[in-house]
């Protein structure tokens, strides 16, 4: 017979907190820097500029601007990045308040598959010839999120 000890309440608080400030640190912050960074590049190299009137009729669809592009973009490959790159352009003034919150379900329905399909579906054994209908279903999902979104805000 093993004997469990119990922690107490604040050990386990303190445990959480250290876990949750790990992940933070390790795999959230980097992306959002990261998302900063290449937004600045964008915008200092005209490229965002580019890119929004590329992108403005297919994002019109949405009733969203053109360089909401760049936020569903970086959510294929980090979650963390899309949130980065949508609260920078939240702060640069070329998205509104109601433009981020038609985008954030998208972030995460996107569920960033480029690292999920190393992560989960390698580790599980999927088969590759499945990855292309995976991602295709992530990135349809979000798409559907930005109309119903759009209806209720």
């Amino acid at each position: 017979m093993t004997v469990q000890t119990r922690k107490n309440i604040m050990d386990l608080f303190t445990d959480g907190a250290r876990r949750g400030f790990t992940i933070a640190t390790t795999s959230l912050l980097p992306n959002v820097v990261m998302a900063f960074v290449i937004i600045q590049a964008l915008t200092v190299t005209g490229l965002l500029d580019i890119v929004g009137k590329i992108c403005e009729p297919v994002m019109a669809l949405w009733g969203l601007p053109g360089e909401a592009a760049t936020v569903l973009l970086a959510s294929v490959m980090s979650m963390g990045g899309g949130v980065g790159v949508c609260a920078s352009l939240v702060v640069k003034g070329v998205l509104t308040g109601h433009d981020a919150t038609v985008l954030l379900p998208a972030i995460y329905l996107m569920g960033n598959p480029v690292q999920n399909v190393g992560r989960c579906l390698g580790t599980a054994g999927v088969k590759p010839k499945y990855y292309p209908h995976i991602i295709a279903i992530c990135v349809i999902n979000a798409l559907l999120s930005l109309w119903v979104m759009q209806a209720l805000v």
